[in-house]
């Protein structure tokens, strides 16, 4: 059986630097993005595109999606196989190609580093990665390849 569940978010741009859109470097790529009951995140778009630096872009909140969702849906799957995680870290990376006007992923990698308790099997551990990406909601809807290259700590006693 099917569940839909839905998502609002706001985008306000805020870039009106006094005469709108009227040169490309006319106007500010800042926004705020407002969810309901959280904190507002400040955005803009990559330097390279003239963004500033210091406000998120949506390259890497689609980066830190993917790698968060991993991670979320891992500690579930690690938990139902009796793996202990004790830490996890990522340095994901998201590859992007553009093209005239438009670009597109091509591919994001995503690099965790798991440390599982002494008495974890390591193998459940590394299948337990393999599970959590065909459950990864972000990871199922997005048409370039996710990857998932993990290493896993062996506590020790």
């Amino acid at each position: 059986m099917t569940h839909q569940h839905h998502y609002r978010v706001d985008v306000e741009w805020t870039g009106n630097l006094g005469t709108g859109t009227d040169g490309y470097r006319n106007y500010s790529r800042d926004h705020e993005i407002r969810i309901a009951g959280k904190p507002t995140l400040v955005g803009s778009s990559d330097p390279t595109f003239r963004g500033d630096a210091a406000r998120h872009n949506p390259e890497d909140m689609l980066v830190t999606a993917l790698s968060t969702c991993h991670m979320l849906s891992y500690l579930h799957m690690a938990t139902v196989a009796g793996v202990v995680v004790t830490t996890y870290t990522d340095a994901a990376e998201g590859t992007m190609a553009t093209e005239g006007n438009g670009g597109r992923f091509v591919e994001v990698v995503l690099h965790p580093t798991v440390t599982i308790s002494a008495a974890s099997d390591p193998a459940k551990a590394a299948t337990a990665h393999e599970e959590a990406h065909h459950a990864c909601f972000i990871a199922n809807s997005v048409n370039f390849p996710v990857r998932c290259e993990p290493r896993i700590v062996v506590a020790s006693v």
